[in-house]
């Protein structure tokens, strides 16, 4: 008579101040709709930034099959940072304002389905990046995007409508510098706008910088769109909110697996929305399906 299988360690990394969700009881969910005959919970929260990477790569050397972000995009990127080169595969449970990761691989934004995906799971490898050593899963960027999630992270306030109105206030005084984006041989210098890494197709909130990215195919999609007037800056807000920027006259696209930018004054940029400092010099890159996940849209 065949033993059924033993139930195998799932660790949930849980961020108490993540997103528009805070008030939902996580543990109560995973104790409510959690299979306790596919996995052995164990339930972790993080103290301070950064604590997540730590967490899941403890939990990854104590055995854990699956290490569950729970939490928005910083936290995703925290614990999958801690999950590269190991043998642990990220799962996620999007409670934040964005969820950019969670919606590319096809996760359920509402929770109790979020857990069904983890009951029944089915495990792939992606593509992971980094811009000057920081790694992203979701979409880097320089230029605007950095300036705003400068912005964005000294703010209180979080969600789509917030982001917005930091977007339409810091438009009206920013500049764009002069850069040289070197990309498969090519040099191309411009006054840009953004320079946007995607791995995965969109941001988060399903703004769409890249809709034909393919997050397993071994390839960035690198976005640009040079120096842009107020109407230009509608057609782009609209070509992000469905998904007709990748035909958009202002927006330039070229797929690689490396990308140097040198760039005429220090630029802002971010990994997966959060704000990494600035730069002159920078360097992108891919790693070929370099984490495992758990999700629905892999295989």
């Amino acid at each position: 008579m065949t033993q059924p299988q033993a139930p195998e360690k799932a660790c949930f990394i849980l961020n108490p101040k993540s997103g528009a969700q805070s008030s939902i009881n996580v543990p109560e969910l995973i104790e409510a709709y959690l299979d306790r005959t596919v996995w052995e919970p164990e339930l972790v929260f993080t103290e301070h930034a950064g604590h997540a990477t730590a967490l899941a790569k403890e939990a990854a050397e104590a055995g854990a099959r699956i290490v569950v972000a729970v939490g928005g995009d910083g936290t995703v990127n925290e614990v999958a940072r801690g999950l590269l080169n190991t043998s642990s595969a990220l799962g996620i449970l999007p409670k934040g304002s964005g969820n950019g990761l969670a919606r590319h691989l096809g996760i359920p934004m509402v929770l109790t389905q979020a857990l069904e995906i983890i009951n029944q799971p089915s495990f792939g490898r992606i593509d992971s990046c980094s811009i000057n050593g920081h790694p992203f899963f979701c979409t880097g960027g320089i230029g605007f995007d950095g300036l705003i999630s400068s912005v964005f992270a000294q703010s209180t306030k979080r969600g789509l409508s917030s982001y917005i109105q930091l977007i339409i206030r810091e438009f009206r005084s920013f500049q764009s510098s002069g850069a040289t984006v070197r990309v498969n041989g090519k040099e191309l210098t411009s006054d840009f706008f953004v320079m946007a890494f995607a791995n995965a197709s969109q941001y988060g909130n399903n703004a769409f910088i890249a809709p034909m990215a393919n997050i397993q195919d071994g390839f960035l999609d690198v976005c640009l769109i040079r120096k842009v007037g107020v109407a230009e800056a509608i057609q782009l807000g609209y070509g992000l909110m469905t998904k007709q920027i990748a035909t958009s006259s202002l927006a330039e696209f070229h797929t690689c697996s490396t990308v140097q930018v040198n760039s005429e004054v220090p630029q802002h940029f971010h990994a997966d929305g959060e704000y990494r400092g600035q730069a002159t010099d920078f360097e992108v890159q891919l790693y070929p399906l370099s984490l495992e996940v758990l999700a629905p849209l892999v295989n």
